[in-house]
């Protein structure tokens, strides 16, 4: 498979397809029952079925139903959109229904509706995995799948009792990495890491629990952990990233190669991932990721994991007048992370356009870097980035609701340049008083 870590492309087995619509004559919420009728003479089966007030014209009502596969869908489509203001078709199976734009979550909550949509699960190792012979390995790595596998938004993340042996595992790990953070981890990575150590539990001798991670991270930058089972595909994992949600696993690797891991663990998560989590900038830059993906056509989707994996995953910065590593799969490798800043790789400036495009290995050290000035510097480039992918809509974070907010009509942007306003006078009158 192409890609590495959570960045693999696999199979989708929802084909559901949902509608979003305005009627052009609803004076009542109980109007739906009208055009409800259409799905029922088309033989469509529905999944779900939601109303609410509409954001794109006053005092009107949305409606949004997700079909089930099957039926004649596309003559009930037609026979809607002819008596809407507004209609928008949204699908799983957008491969064959080029029309409709790729589905993804508005709510936190529908996070779930894909967290379980992986590529592989509990015990399915490869045979070149090390613990591919070692039953009671296994069983542990069904055991951490389960958990993910029946969590639901909402929920505290279970807590795992770790072995010994694992504990030793992740020891090893920890006390290697450690001692190279100060000379080869950016500043905010240093930053952050002493404050999970007196609020999380990080330690030589205790593996941290991702619950007390999460709770960290919320008061920080509002990023949550999520627990998860597998191997996302690129579009749902990045969805998450949106929402400022990252899907973490919980299990660790095989004690016979303590160094080395062929797909993300715990050590990669927690060492890797997590302390940047915490940085405001890094998390904005991360949550913009996110945020480019959503409805994105698939070659984006390709090209946009690959941005992430050359930033969030093997990224370097530039601080003062040396390079220092800030990408989860670097700080999580004792080897590359001392080889990425030796004279053997090639390094280049990072810039979407061009690493979108690059090819990379998953099974060796990283033959190119790609370096960026700042995380703000590199949140910029992705948001001009993304103003290129072809979407007939915008996209924005609604803090307040966790949601995502399709931006498609005038209205909704005139109302937010109000609000933009509005906000840009307390701030300013804010700033008259603190400096008088």
């Amino acid at each position: 498979m192409e890609g590495g870590n959570y960045i693999k492309e696999g199979a989708d087995t929802a084909k559901s397809t949902c509608l979003y619509f305005t009627p052009k004559d609803n004076d009542e919420v109980g109007a739906l029952v009208r055009y409800l009728e259409l799905f029922k003479e088309y033989k469509v089966n529905l999944l779900h079925i939601e109303s609410r007030p509409s954001i794109r014209f006053n005092d009107r009502y949305e409606f949004m139903v997700e079909c089930a596969p099957g039926g004649d869908l596309g003559e009930a489509i037609d026979k809607l959109k002819s008596t809407c203001e507004y209609f928008s078709v949204i699908s799983r199976n957008h491969y064959n229904n080029r029309g409709t734009v790729p589905w993804f979550p508005k709510r936190i909550r529908e996070l779930d509706r894909f967290a379980n949509q992986i590529l592989s699960y509990g015990a399915e190792l490869d045979s070149d995995h090390p613990g591919f012979t070692d039953s009671v390995y296994r069983a542990r790595r069904k055991y951490f799948a389960d958990i993910a596998y029946h969590y639901k938004h909402g929920e505290p993340i279970p807590r795992v009792q770790y072995t010994k042996e694992e504990t030793e595992t992740w020891g090893k790990v920890f006390k290697q990495l450690v001692s190279l953070y100060p000379t080869h981890a950016c500043k905010e990575h240093n930053h952050v890491f002493p404050l999970l150590i007196e609020n999380c539990g990080y330690r030589e001798d205790n593996i941290p629990q991702l619950e007390d991670i999460s709770n960290f991270l919320r008061d920080c930058t509002g990023f949550t952990l999520r627990p998860v089972a597998g191997l996302l595909s690129s579009r749902d994992f990045l969805a998450g990233l949106a929402f400022r949600v990252f899907h973490s696993t919980q299990y660790i690797r095989h004690p016979s190669m303590p160094l080395y891991t062929p797909e993300p663990d715990v050590c990669h998560e927690l060492l890797g991932h997590v302390p940047l989590f915490a940085d405001p900038e890094f998390a904005q830059f991360s949550q913009e990721i996110g945020l480019a993906s959503l409805g994105a056509p698939d070659d984006y989707i390709e090209k946009i994991a690959t941005c992430y994996w050359f930033t969030v995953e093997f990224g370097l910065c530039r601080q003062g007048d040396e390079l220092k590593a800030f990408g989860a799969g670097l700080l999580s490798s004792f080897g590359e992370l001392t080889y990425c800043l030796g004279d053997k790789p090639q390094r280049k400036q990072f810039d979407p356009e061009v690493t979108a495009l690059q090819k990379y290995p998953i099974t060796e050290y990283q033959p190119i870097y790609f370096v960026s000035e700042s995380f703000e510097d590199a949140k910029e480039k992705m948001i001009k980035y993304a103003q290129k992918i072809p979407r007939k809509f915008g996209v924005r974070y609604n803090a307040y609701t966790q949601s995502i907010e399709v931006l498609d009509s005038k209205q909704q942007v005139q109302e937010l340049l109000h609000k933009a306003s509005a906000d840009l006078f307390f701030l300013n009158d804010t700033l008259n008083k603190i400096t008088i």
